[in-house]
């Protein structure tokens, strides 16, 4: 049994799978009903998790660019904590390069003689940053839109900072869209998005002052 309706997880698809009753055995719809119970209860603990990370940070250091950050599509507040909590303070990095290079989202290089070739990520250092930049990067396959969410919660925030928001939007679905075309497979195609959308983090973090 297939969905072949759209996309998954919408609530679409949830009414698919709550008004199957096709299967032979009934061990079978009781194994199913099992899955759909624990993905509910999957749910319910990341909502408990994610309460708790949002009534921790205003009292944290780095409140502001927790903050600032969700200027940019796809950067949640999680997303947003957790990378700043993994990076810490993301301006001791003089320029967006070197900020790619800590999360190993830069090229490897060979050299020999006159000739540079360029490899696989380097990866090297902190894994689970990239990691969250990468899930934050899928939304860039999305036209450019400042939807009612995004207005809501950076309505607060400098003009300045919405418009490295809106810049990036831009620049990161053209650039999803000119690798997709060019037949690029996926995880490299998330990877430069992902390096990318570091240097905006970057370049947000610089212009927000911390916490006292």
């Amino acid at each position: 049994m297939r969905y072949e309706s759209g996309h998954y997880w919408t609530q679409r698809h949830r009414r698919w799978l709550a008004e199957l009753r096709r299967f032979r055995f009934s061990h079978q719809q009781l194994a199913f009903e099992e899955l759909k119970r624990a993905i509910d209860q999957a749910e319910v603990r990341v909502a408990t998790l994610d309460q708790v990370i949002e009534g921790a940070i205003p009292s944290w250091h780095f409140a502001p660019v927790v903050d600032a950050l969700r200027a940019l599509r796809g950067v949640n507040t999680t997303i947003a904590a957790t990378v700043v909590a993994e990076i810490g303070d993301i301006t001791r990095f003089e320029n967006p390069r070197q900020l790619m290079a800590w999360l190993g989202l830069v090229p490897s290089e060979h050299s020999s003689g006159n000739t540079t070739r360029r490899g696989r990520l380097t990866r090297t250092g902190n894994a689970l940053a990239p990691t969250m930049l990468v899930e934050a990067g899928w939304s860039y396959r999305h036209p450019p839109k400042e939807g009612h969410p995004y207005l809501k919660r950076s309505a607060h925030l400098p003009q300045e900072i919405k418009d490295i928001g809106w810049k990036a939007q831009i620049r990161l679905y053209k650039r999803y869209r000119h690798l997709s075309n060019a037949g690029k497979p996926q995880p490299r195609v998330l990877a430069a998005i992902a390096r990318e959308l570091a240097g905006f983090i970057w370049d947000i973090a610089r212009k927000t002052p911390l916490a006292a």
